[in-house]
Protein backbone atom coordinates (compact mmCIF):
# COMPACT_ATOMS: atom_id res chain seq x y z
CA UNK A 1 0.00 0.00 0.00
CA UNK A 2 1.07 3.41 -1.05
CA UNK A 3 -0.50 6.64 0.56
CA UNK A 4 0.97 10.25 -0.89
CA UNK A 5 0.16 12.98 1.84
CA UNK A 6 0.59 16.60 2.19
CA UNK A 7 2.88 17.92 4.92
CA UNK A 8 -0.62 18.99 7.06
CA UNK A 9 -2.45 15.76 6.21
CA UNK A 10 -4.03 13.19 8.93
CA UNK A 11 -2.48 9.56 8.08
CA UNK A 12 -5.30 7.29 7.20
CA UNK A 13 -5.57 3.66 6.22
CA UNK A 14 -6.67 2.91 2.61
CA UNK A 15 -9.91 1.97 1.33
CA UNK A 16 -11.21 -1.45 0.66
CA UNK A 17 -13.36 -2.14 -2.79
CA UNK A 18 -15.83 -2.85 -1.17
CA UNK A 19 -16.61 -0.69 1.94
CA UNK A 20 -15.04 2.35 3.66
CA UNK A 21 -16.93 5.88 3.69
CA UNK A 22 -15.77 9.47 4.24
CA UNK A 23 -18.42 10.49 6.53
CA UNK A 24 -21.84 8.45 8.34
CA UNK A 25 -23.72 11.15 6.34
CA UNK A 26 -24.96 9.66 3.65
CA UNK A 27 -28.44 9.35 2.54
CA UNK A 28 -28.79 7.04 -0.63
CA UNK A 29 -26.64 4.19 -1.71
CA UNK A 30 -27.69 4.72 -5.56
CA UNK A 31 -26.73 1.42 -7.90
CA UNK A 32 -25.43 1.76 -11.77
CA UNK A 33 -23.89 -1.09 -13.77
CA UNK A 34 -20.62 -0.18 -16.81
CA UNK A 35 -20.10 -2.26 -19.28
CA UNK A 36 -16.77 -1.96 -20.41
CA UNK A 37 -16.14 -2.52 -24.21
CA UNK A 38 -13.40 -4.88 -25.51
CA UNK A 39 -11.35 -2.84 -27.54
CA UNK A 40 -10.05 0.35 -27.02
CA UNK A 41 -10.92 2.46 -30.30
CA UNK A 42 -10.95 6.31 -28.76
CA UNK A 43 -8.46 8.75 -28.66
CA UNK A 44 -4.74 7.95 -27.42
CA UNK A 45 -3.40 10.00 -24.04
CA UNK A 46 0.02 11.34 -24.47
CA UNK A 47 3.24 10.10 -22.20
CA UNK A 48 3.47 13.28 -21.10
CA UNK A 49 -0.11 14.19 -20.75
CA UNK A 50 0.23 16.29 -17.37
CA UNK A 51 1.12 20.03 -17.41
CA UNK A 52 1.73 23.27 -15.35
CA UNK A 53 1.75 26.56 -16.09
CA UNK A 54 4.03 29.45 -14.58
CA UNK A 55 4.22 32.71 -15.16
CA UNK A 56 7.25 34.01 -17.12
CA UNK A 57 7.81 36.24 -14.05
CA UNK A 58 8.66 33.66 -11.97
CA UNK A 59 12.18 33.12 -14.42
CA UNK A 60 13.34 36.34 -13.16
CA UNK A 61 14.80 34.00 -10.30
CA UNK A 62 17.22 31.47 -11.88
CA UNK A 63 17.32 29.90 -8.69
CA UNK A 64 13.76 28.41 -9.02
CA UNK A 65 13.59 26.73 -12.34
CA UNK A 66 16.87 24.95 -11.74
CA UNK A 67 18.23 21.62 -10.96
CA UNK A 68 19.39 22.64 -7.95
CA UNK A 69 16.12 23.14 -6.24
CA UNK A 70 15.25 19.73 -5.13
CA UNK A 71 12.04 20.18 -3.37
CA UNK A 72 10.05 21.67 -6.48
CA UNK A 73 12.26 18.66 -8.71
CA UNK A 74 10.70 16.01 -6.30
CA UNK A 75 7.23 18.03 -6.44
CA UNK A 76 7.20 17.88 -10.10
CA UNK A 77 7.84 13.95 -10.22
CA UNK A 78 5.29 13.54 -7.64
CA UNK A 79 2.63 14.64 -9.85
CA UNK A 80 4.26 12.87 -13.07
CA UNK A 81 6.83 10.89 -14.30
CA UNK A 82 7.19 13.05 -17.85
CA UNK A 83 5.15 16.07 -18.09
CA UNK A 84 5.12 19.63 -19.97
CA UNK A 85 5.87 22.77 -18.09
CA UNK A 86 4.40 25.99 -19.38
CA UNK A 87 5.82 29.58 -19.17
CA UNK A 88 3.14 32.50 -19.84
CA UNK A 89 0.70 33.81 -18.22
CA UNK A 90 -0.11 37.50 -17.76
CA UNK A 91 3.29 38.82 -17.29
CA UNK A 92 4.94 37.57 -20.61
CA UNK A 93 4.04 40.10 -22.25
CA UNK A 94 6.22 42.33 -20.38
CA UNK A 95 9.21 39.91 -20.33
CA UNK A 96 12.29 40.96 -22.66
CA UNK A 97 15.14 38.61 -22.86
CA UNK A 98 18.88 39.79 -21.45
CA UNK A 99 21.43 37.75 -22.59
CA UNK A 100 24.68 39.23 -20.68
CA UNK A 101 24.21 40.47 -17.50
CA UNK A 102 25.70 44.19 -19.19
CA UNK A 103 22.48 44.06 -21.67
CA UNK A 104 20.20 47.14 -20.77
CA UNK A 105 17.12 47.41 -21.24
CA UNK A 106 15.39 48.02 -24.71
CA UNK A 107 12.22 50.43 -25.29
CA UNK A 108 9.19 49.26 -25.21
CA UNK A 109 5.63 49.98 -26.91
CA UNK A 110 3.51 52.54 -24.88
CA UNK A 111 1.18 50.87 -23.15
CA UNK A 112 -2.87 52.28 -22.41
CA UNK A 113 -3.00 52.63 -18.94
CA UNK A 114 -6.78 50.87 -18.17
CA UNK A 115 -8.34 50.80 -14.53
CA UNK A 116 -8.60 47.16 -13.54
CA UNK A 117 -5.60 46.27 -15.27
CA UNK A 118 -1.72 45.72 -14.03
CA UNK A 119 0.11 48.34 -15.07
CA UNK A 120 3.24 47.55 -17.28
CA UNK A 121 6.31 45.96 -15.02
CA UNK A 122 8.93 44.68 -16.90
CA UNK A 123 10.72 41.65 -16.11
CA UNK A 124 14.31 40.64 -17.23
CA UNK A 125 14.61 36.88 -18.67
CA UNK A 126 18.38 36.33 -17.62
CA UNK A 127 20.71 33.78 -20.10
CA UNK A 128 21.22 32.29 -16.59
CA UNK A 129 17.76 31.49 -16.01
CA UNK A 130 17.12 29.64 -19.22
CA UNK A 131 20.68 27.48 -18.72
CA UNK A 132 18.95 26.32 -15.23
CA UNK A 133 15.41 25.68 -16.80
CA UNK A 134 17.31 23.60 -18.81
CA UNK A 135 18.97 21.81 -15.90
CA UNK A 136 15.68 21.37 -14.24
CA UNK A 137 14.12 19.86 -17.07
CA UNK A 138 16.64 17.45 -17.31
CA UNK A 139 16.17 16.82 -13.28
CA UNK A 140 12.38 16.20 -13.86
CA UNK A 141 12.09 14.26 -16.80
CA UNK A 142 9.63 17.36 -18.19
CA UNK A 143 9.66 19.15 -21.16
CA UNK A 144 8.76 22.76 -21.74
CA UNK A 145 6.20 25.33 -23.96
CA UNK A 146 8.16 28.16 -24.12
CA UNK A 147 6.33 31.30 -24.45
CA UNK A 148 7.69 34.50 -25.66
CA UNK A 149 6.57 37.97 -25.54
CA UNK A 150 4.06 39.17 -28.19
CA UNK A 151 2.50 42.30 -26.59
CA UNK A 152 5.46 44.54 -26.28
CA UNK A 153 7.95 43.20 -28.09
CA UNK A 154 9.76 42.84 -31.52
CA UNK A 155 10.27 40.18 -34.10
CA UNK A 156 13.50 40.96 -34.31
CA UNK A 157 14.08 40.16 -30.18
CA UNK A 158 11.85 37.70 -30.01
CA UNK A 159 13.94 35.63 -32.44
CA UNK A 160 16.90 36.04 -30.25
CA UNK A 161 15.12 34.77 -27.65
CA UNK A 162 13.75 31.88 -29.64
CA UNK A 163 16.80 31.06 -30.85
CA UNK A 164 18.89 30.82 -27.59
CA UNK A 165 16.00 29.07 -25.95
CA UNK A 166 16.32 26.39 -28.61
CA UNK A 167 20.31 26.26 -28.73
CA UNK A 168 20.05 25.49 -24.75
CA UNK A 169 16.94 23.66 -24.19
CA UNK A 170 17.49 21.75 -27.57
CA UNK A 171 14.75 19.43 -27.90
CA UNK A 172 12.94 19.85 -24.43
CA UNK A 173 11.57 22.71 -25.96
CA UNK A 174 7.56 21.43 -27.37
CA UNK A 175 6.97 24.22 -29.26
CA UNK A 176 7.13 28.12 -28.86
CA UNK A 177 4.06 29.85 -27.36
CA UNK A 178 4.05 33.84 -28.74
CA UNK A 179 1.51 35.58 -27.03
CA UNK A 180 -0.49 35.26 -24.11
CA UNK A 181 -4.32 35.51 -23.83
CA UNK A 182 -4.36 37.40 -27.24
CA UNK A 183 -8.12 37.99 -27.55
CA UNK A 184 -7.65 39.98 -24.28
CA UNK A 185 -5.07 42.61 -25.78
CA UNK A 186 -8.07 45.29 -26.67
CA UNK A 187 -7.84 45.33 -22.93
CA UNK A 188 -4.83 47.48 -22.49
CA UNK A 189 -2.17 46.24 -25.28
CA UNK A 190 -4.07 46.93 -28.53
CA UNK A 191 -6.48 49.28 -30.21
CA UNK A 192 -9.50 47.23 -29.11
CA UNK A 193 -11.21 49.33 -32.21
CA UNK A 194 -9.02 47.38 -34.38
CA UNK A 195 -8.03 44.47 -32.70
CA UNK A 196 -9.35 40.72 -34.10
CA UNK A 197 -8.36 37.63 -34.80
CA UNK A 198 -7.60 38.52 -38.27
CA UNK A 199 -5.32 41.27 -37.19
CA UNK A 200 -3.41 39.27 -34.48
CA UNK A 201 -3.03 36.94 -36.82
CA UNK A 202 -0.82 39.06 -39.17
CA UNK A 203 0.59 40.14 -36.50
CA UNK A 204 1.87 37.02 -35.49
CA UNK A 205 2.86 35.87 -38.78
CA UNK A 206 5.34 38.54 -38.43
CA UNK A 207 7.02 37.23 -35.53
CA UNK A 208 6.86 33.57 -35.64
CA UNK A 209 8.34 33.61 -39.40
CA UNK A 210 11.09 35.99 -37.44
CA UNK A 211 11.47 33.20 -34.93
CA UNK A 212 11.09 30.02 -37.84
CA UNK A 213 14.33 32.04 -39.71
CA UNK A 214 16.31 31.59 -36.68
CA UNK A 215 15.52 28.53 -35.58
CA UNK A 216 15.01 25.91 -38.36
CA UNK A 217 12.14 23.55 -37.48
CA UNK A 218 10.24 25.52 -35.18
CA UNK A 219 7.28 24.57 -34.17
CA UNK A 220 4.37 27.08 -32.80
CA UNK A 221 1.65 26.54 -30.27
CA UNK A 222 -1.49 28.96 -31.59
CA UNK A 223 -3.73 31.03 -30.59
CA UNK A 224 -3.38 31.21 -26.52
CA UNK A 225 -6.66 32.65 -25.86
CA UNK A 226 -8.32 33.16 -22.70
CA UNK A 227 -12.00 32.89 -23.78
CA UNK A 228 -13.02 33.47 -26.91
CA UNK A 229 -12.37 29.81 -28.62
CA UNK A 230 -13.91 30.93 -31.85
CA UNK A 231 -10.77 32.54 -31.98
CA UNK A 232 -9.56 28.96 -33.09
CA UNK A 233 -12.11 28.65 -35.54
CA UNK A 234 -11.55 31.85 -37.25
CA UNK A 235 -7.92 31.05 -37.47
CA UNK A 236 -8.38 27.46 -39.04
CA UNK A 237 -10.62 29.16 -41.57
CA UNK A 238 -7.77 31.47 -42.08
CA UNK A 239 -4.82 29.11 -42.11
CA UNK A 240 -5.26 27.72 -45.69
CA UNK A 241 -4.43 30.89 -47.52
CA UNK A 242 -1.57 31.76 -45.35
CA UNK A 243 1.99 31.74 -47.91
CA UNK A 244 4.70 29.50 -46.30
CA UNK A 245 2.75 28.99 -42.77
CA UNK A 246 5.15 27.94 -40.08
CA UNK A 247 4.92 25.10 -38.47
CA UNK A 248 1.36 24.40 -36.19
CA UNK A 249 1.90 22.01 -33.16
CA UNK A 250 -1.31 22.28 -31.41
CA UNK A 251 -4.20 24.68 -31.74
CA UNK A 252 -4.13 26.02 -27.62
CA UNK A 253 -6.66 27.80 -25.36
CA UNK A 254 -7.03 28.62 -21.19
CA UNK A 255 -10.00 27.53 -19.44
CA UNK A 256 -10.70 28.83 -15.40
CA UNK A 257 -14.38 27.75 -14.47
CA UNK A 258 -15.27 31.27 -13.38
CA UNK A 259 -14.13 33.68 -11.05
CA UNK A 260 -13.01 36.17 -9.55
CA UNK A 261 -13.06 35.22 -6.09
CA UNK A 262 -15.32 37.24 -4.93
CA UNK A 263 -17.99 36.10 -7.47
CA UNK A 264 -20.74 34.04 -5.20
CA UNK A 265 -21.43 31.98 -8.13
CA UNK A 266 -17.96 29.97 -7.74
CA UNK A 267 -18.41 27.58 -5.10
CA UNK A 268 -18.08 23.96 -4.76
CA UNK A 269 -21.55 22.32 -5.99
CA UNK A 270 -21.49 24.58 -9.30
CA UNK A 271 -17.99 23.31 -9.52
CA UNK A 272 -18.61 19.82 -9.40
CA UNK A 273 -22.39 20.07 -11.41
CA UNK A 274 -22.56 18.15 -14.49
CA UNK A 275 -23.48 21.28 -16.51
CA UNK A 276 -20.16 22.58 -15.37
CA UNK A 277 -17.90 19.90 -17.34
CA UNK A 278 -21.08 19.82 -20.92
CA UNK A 279 -19.66 23.17 -21.19
CA UNK A 280 -16.09 21.96 -20.84
CA UNK A 281 -17.41 19.31 -23.94
CA UNK A 282 -19.15 22.06 -25.77
CA UNK A 283 -15.35 24.12 -25.47
CA UNK A 284 -13.77 20.76 -26.52
CA UNK A 285 -16.20 20.54 -29.56
CA UNK A 286 -15.63 23.72 -30.84
CA UNK A 287 -11.85 23.15 -30.73
CA UNK A 288 -11.24 19.95 -32.17
CA UNK A 289 -13.52 21.13 -35.08
CA UNK A 290 -10.83 23.38 -35.28
CA UNK A 291 -8.07 21.90 -34.94
CA UNK A 292 -8.99 19.45 -37.45
CA UNK A 293 -8.72 21.59 -40.03
CA UNK A 294 -5.44 22.41 -39.74
CA UNK A 295 -4.20 18.28 -38.77
CA UNK A 296 -3.12 19.04 -35.42
CA UNK A 297 -4.31 18.17 -31.88
CA UNK A 298 -5.41 20.76 -29.07
CA UNK A 299 -3.61 21.50 -25.45
CA UNK A 300 -5.43 23.66 -22.71
CA UNK A 301 -1.96 25.52 -22.28
CA UNK A 302 -3.81 27.53 -19.05
CA UNK A 303 -6.22 27.13 -16.26
CA UNK A 304 -7.54 26.02 -12.83
CA UNK A 305 -10.74 26.31 -10.96
CA UNK A 306 -10.82 30.23 -10.48
CA UNK A 307 -9.61 32.97 -12.26
CA UNK A 308 -7.63 35.97 -10.65
CA UNK A 309 -5.59 33.81 -8.52
CA UNK A 310 -8.27 31.06 -7.35
CA UNK A 311 -10.70 31.34 -4.53
CA UNK A 312 -10.22 30.10 -0.54
CA UNK A 313 -12.27 27.59 -0.08
CA UNK A 314 -12.63 26.07 -3.82
CA UNK A 315 -9.70 26.23 -4.85
CA UNK A 316 -7.70 24.81 -2.52
CA UNK A 317 -9.48 22.03 -1.01
CA UNK A 318 -10.47 18.65 -1.84
CA UNK A 319 -13.45 19.91 -4.35
CA UNK A 320 -10.57 20.92 -6.29
CA UNK A 321 -8.94 17.64 -6.35
CA UNK A 322 -12.30 15.91 -8.20
CA UNK A 323 -12.79 18.68 -10.92
CA UNK A 324 -9.08 18.31 -11.86
CA UNK A 325 -9.19 14.66 -12.04
CA UNK A 326 -12.06 15.12 -14.07
CA UNK A 327 -11.42 17.77 -16.38
CA UNK A 328 -7.99 16.42 -17.20
CA UNK A 329 -9.67 13.24 -18.35
CA UNK A 330 -12.82 14.95 -19.77
CA UNK A 331 -9.60 16.55 -22.46
CA UNK A 332 -7.87 13.69 -22.41
CA UNK A 333 -11.02 11.44 -24.10
CA UNK A 334 -11.69 14.58 -26.75
CA UNK A 335 -7.95 13.76 -27.92
CA UNK A 336 -6.33 16.75 -26.68
CA UNK A 337 -2.73 16.38 -26.37
CA UNK A 338 -2.49 18.00 -22.61
CA UNK A 339 -3.83 20.24 -19.63
CA UNK A 340 -1.37 22.74 -17.79
CA UNK A 341 -3.24 23.93 -14.91
CA UNK A 342 -1.45 27.22 -14.04
CA UNK A 343 0.05 28.19 -10.26
CA UNK A 344 3.45 29.04 -9.34
CA UNK A 345 4.49 31.53 -6.22
CA UNK A 346 2.12 34.33 -4.68
CA UNK A 347 3.74 37.48 -6.01
CA UNK A 348 4.44 36.17 -9.32
CA UNK A 349 0.51 35.85 -9.91
CA UNK A 350 -0.46 38.73 -7.85
CA UNK A 351 2.59 40.64 -9.98
CA UNK A 352 0.09 40.21 -13.38
CA UNK A 353 -3.08 40.86 -11.56
CA UNK A 354 -1.57 44.38 -10.64
CA UNK A 355 -0.07 43.54 -7.46
CA UNK A 356 -2.79 41.63 -5.07
CA UNK A 357 -4.61 38.17 -5.18
CA UNK A 358 -8.72 38.91 -5.06
CA UNK A 359 -8.50 35.94 -2.45
CA UNK A 360 -6.50 37.82 -0.24
CA UNK A 361 -8.99 41.11 -0.44
CA UNK A 362 -12.12 38.89 -0.05
CA UNK A 363 -10.83 36.86 3.28
CA UNK A 364 -9.79 40.11 4.78
CA UNK A 365 -13.06 41.69 4.42
CA UNK A 366 -14.22 38.61 5.94
CA UNK A 367 -11.75 39.18 9.18
CA UNK A 368 -9.22 36.50 8.66
CA UNK A 369 -6.38 37.00 10.44
CA UNK A 370 -3.32 37.77 8.30
CA UNK A 371 -1.91 34.81 10.24
CA UNK A 372 -4.83 32.56 8.70
CA UNK A 373 -4.49 33.67 5.49
CA UNK A 374 -1.10 32.74 5.27
CA UNK A 375 -2.06 28.91 6.01
CA UNK A 376 -3.25 29.29 2.48
CA UNK A 377 -1.65 28.40 -0.65
CA UNK A 378 -0.30 31.42 -2.35
CA UNK A 379 -1.74 32.02 -5.19
CA UNK A 380 -4.92 29.61 -4.24
CA UNK A 381 -5.15 27.29 -6.65
CA UNK A 382 -1.69 26.55 -7.61
CA UNK A 383 -0.37 22.70 -8.03
CA UNK A 384 2.09 23.46 -5.79
CA UNK A 385 2.59 25.89 -3.19
CA UNK A 386 5.64 27.52 -1.73
CA UNK A 387 5.74 27.72 1.90
CA UNK A 388 8.98 28.55 3.23
CA UNK A 389 11.61 26.28 1.86
CA UNK A 390 8.48 24.01 1.21
CA UNK A 391 6.98 22.52 -2.06
CA UNK A 392 3.81 20.93 -1.28
CA UNK A 393 1.47 19.36 -3.51
CA UNK A 394 -1.80 20.89 -3.29
CA UNK A 395 -5.32 19.28 -3.38
CA UNK A 396 -6.06 20.10 -7.22
CA UNK A 397 -2.03 18.25 -8.22
CA UNK A 398 -3.63 15.27 -6.30
CA UNK A 399 -6.57 15.53 -8.99
CA UNK A 400 -3.84 15.74 -12.07
CA UNK A 401 -1.48 13.31 -10.57
CA UNK A 402 -4.72 10.73 -10.37
CA UNK A 403 -5.99 11.24 -13.64
CA UNK A 404 -2.53 10.85 -15.14
CA UNK A 405 -2.57 6.97 -14.41
CA UNK A 406 -4.04 7.17 -18.06
CA UNK A 407 -1.06 8.62 -19.17
CA UNK A 408 -0.03 6.85 -22.69
CA UNK A 409 -3.44 4.83 -22.66
CA UNK A 410 -5.99 4.30 -25.38
CA UNK A 411 -9.70 5.28 -24.19
CA UNK A 412 -12.35 2.50 -24.95
CA UNK A 413 -15.48 4.26 -26.49
CA UNK A 414 -17.90 3.44 -24.07
CA UNK A 415 -19.97 6.76 -22.83
CA UNK A 416 -20.15 6.08 -19.14
CA UNK A 417 -20.55 9.66 -17.69
CA UNK A 418 -23.77 9.58 -19.49
CA UNK A 419 -24.83 5.97 -17.54
CA UNK A 420 -23.88 7.28 -14.33
CA UNK A 421 -25.82 10.69 -14.59
CA UNK A 422 -28.64 8.82 -16.02
CA UNK A 423 -29.26 6.62 -12.65
CA UNK A 424 -29.22 9.84 -10.57
CA UNK A 425 -25.79 10.25 -9.15
CA UNK A 426 -23.35 13.13 -10.00
CA UNK A 427 -20.61 10.89 -11.14
CA UNK A 428 -18.34 10.38 -14.19
CA UNK A 429 -15.96 7.64 -15.44
CA UNK A 430 -13.39 7.35 -17.87
CA UNK A 431 -12.33 3.47 -19.12
CA UNK A 432 -9.25 2.64 -21.15
CA UNK A 433 -6.36 0.03 -22.35
CA UNK A 434 -3.52 1.22 -20.67
CA UNK A 435 0.16 1.30 -22.26
CA UNK A 436 0.82 -2.30 -20.28
CA UNK A 437 -1.98 -3.62 -21.48
CA UNK A 438 -4.26 -3.38 -18.50
CA UNK A 439 -7.54 -2.21 -18.40
CA UNK A 440 -8.45 0.60 -16.19
CA UNK A 441 -11.28 2.60 -15.11
CA UNK A 442 -11.48 5.59 -13.30
CA UNK A 443 -15.05 6.67 -11.27
CA UNK A 444 -15.16 10.20 -9.80
CA UNK A 445 -18.03 10.50 -7.55
CA UNK A 446 -19.23 13.89 -6.90
CA UNK A 447 -21.77 13.58 -5.72
CA UNK A 448 -21.67 14.89 -1.58
CA UNK A 449 -23.98 12.64 -0.29
CA UNK A 450 -24.59 9.76 -2.25
CA UNK A 451 -22.16 6.61 -2.55
CA UNK A 452 -22.22 4.45 -5.41
CA UNK A 453 -22.51 0.88 -5.12
CA UNK A 454 -21.12 0.22 -8.77
CA UNK A 455 -21.21 -3.41 -10.91
CA UNK A 456 -18.22 -3.35 -13.48
CA UNK A 457 -18.68 -6.16 -16.37
CA UNK A 458 -15.60 -6.11 -18.40
CA UNK A 459 -17.13 -9.56 -20.74
CA UNK A 460 -18.49 -12.97 -19.99
CA UNK A 461 -15.69 -15.73 -18.69
CA UNK A 462 -13.50 -12.94 -18.06
CA UNK A 463 -10.94 -13.93 -14.36
CA UNK A 464 -8.32 -11.33 -13.50
CA UNK A 465 -6.78 -10.05 -10.61
CA UNK A 466 -7.89 -6.11 -9.80
CA UNK A 467 -5.99 -3.30 -7.88
CA UNK A 468 -7.03 0.16 -7.19
CA UNK A 469 -6.48 3.56 -6.18
CA UNK A 470 -8.55 6.03 -4.39
CA UNK A 471 -9.01 9.66 -4.08
CA UNK A 472 -9.99 11.36 -1.30
CA UNK A 473 -10.29 13.67 1.88
CA UNK A 474 -12.54 13.80 4.80
CA UNK A 475 -15.37 16.47 3.26
CA UNK A 476 -15.02 18.17 0.05
CA UNK A 477 -13.35 21.37 1.87
CA UNK A 478 -11.52 19.67 2.88
CA UNK A 479 -7.77 21.06 2.81
CA UNK A 480 -6.34 17.74 2.06
CA UNK A 481 -6.23 15.14 -0.75
CA UNK A 482 -4.96 11.35 -0.82
CA UNK A 483 -4.16 9.07 -3.06
CA UNK A 484 -4.03 5.57 -1.76
CA UNK A 485 -3.12 1.96 -3.56
CA UNK A 486 -3.52 -1.31 -2.84
CA UNK A 487 -2.84 -4.18 -5.35
CA UNK A 488 -4.96 -7.74 -4.30
CA UNK A 489 -8.01 -6.05 -3.77
CA UNK A 490 -10.53 -8.51 -5.40
CA UNK A 491 -10.77 -11.09 -8.45
CA UNK A 492 -13.26 -10.94 -11.80
CA UNK A 493 -15.76 -13.75 -12.01
CA UNK A 494 -17.17 -13.94 -14.93
CA UNK A 495 -15.48 -11.32 -16.08
CA UNK A 496 -17.65 -8.70 -13.35
CA UNK A 497 -17.25 -7.36 -10.13
CA UNK A 498 -18.81 -4.82 -7.76
CA UNK A 499 -17.43 -1.72 -5.85
CA UNK A 500 -18.31 1.08 -3.78
CA UNK A 501 -17.46 4.85 -4.47
CA UNK A 502 -18.06 6.71 -2.15
CA UNK A 503 -19.82 9.85 -1.84
CA UNK A 504 -17.00 12.83 -2.77
CA UNK A 505 -14.34 10.30 -4.00
CA UNK A 506 -12.15 8.86 -6.56
CA UNK A 507 -11.96 5.16 -7.71
CA UNK A 508 -8.88 3.49 -10.24
CA UNK A 509 -9.51 -0.03 -10.81
CA UNK A 510 -7.12 -1.78 -12.57
CA UNK A 511 -8.16 -5.30 -14.29
CA UNK A 512 -4.68 -7.58 -15.19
Amino acid sequence: MTIVSRRRFLSSAAFTIAAARLSAQTKTEIQATLAIPATATGPQVPSDFAGLSYEVEQLTDPSFFSPNNVGLVRAFKEIASHGVLRTGGNTSEFGWFKPTPHTTEPEHPHVREVVGEPKAQYYAVTAEAVRNLAGFLKATGWSCIYGINMGTNTPERAADEAEFAAKTLGPSIEYFQIGNEVDLFSRHLRDPQTWSAKTYLAEWLKMANAVAARVPGAQFGIPDVASQIEWLTEIADAWGSVEHAPRIAALTHHHYFGGPATNPDVNIPNLLKAATMARVQATADTANAAASKMGVRVRMTEGNTCYRGGKPGVSDVFAAALWAADYSLLLASNSYTGVNLHGGTGMSVANGLGGSLPGDQMLAAQGVTPAQIASHPHPFYTPIATFGSEYILEPVAYGLRFANSFAGATFFNAGLTPQLQAAGVNASAYAARLADGTTAVVVLNKDAENDLALRLDFGSGKTASVTTETLRAPALDSREAHISSRAGAGRLKDGRMSALVPHASGLLIRVS
